[in-house]
């Protein structure tokens, strides 16, 4: 076995390599046709949307069809969207539709 020195003897630290560029995640609510609320987490909203309304995503539509994407917001990572998710299931109504307002208002300036 032979082993051959690089020219250059310093480590190579994580810190000094370039971070991988991370793909987005989302958490989004689509109004269902009934006026429901979804809360879901997607790496592509618009699509996941699409889904959702060829009735090829949850079985939340089921009963009641996807009707508009009404919000969403951008998330470091996918864990991070997950616990947004988390945090937004657990709002009433009326709070989740206080998101869906402020993003639309937001959205008009």
């Amino acid at each position: 076995m032979v082993f051959v020195s690089s020219p250059d003897p310093s480590p190579v630290i994580a810190a000094d390599l370039p971070a991988p560029a991370s793909k987005p995640w989302f958490v989004y609510l689509v109004r269902a046709a009934n006026g429901a609320l979804y809360c879901g987490i997607s790496d592509d909203p618009v699509k996941r949307f699409a889904k959702h309304q060829s009735g090829k995503g949850a079985r939340f539509f089921l009963s009641s069809p996807a009707v508009a994407l009404v919000y969403t917001e951008a998330c470091r990572d996918k864990s991070e969207a997950l616990r947004q998710e988390r945090l937004i299931k657990k709002l009433r109504k009326s709070a989740k539709e206080c998101l869906v307002a402020s993003a639309s208002a937001a959205a008009s300036i």
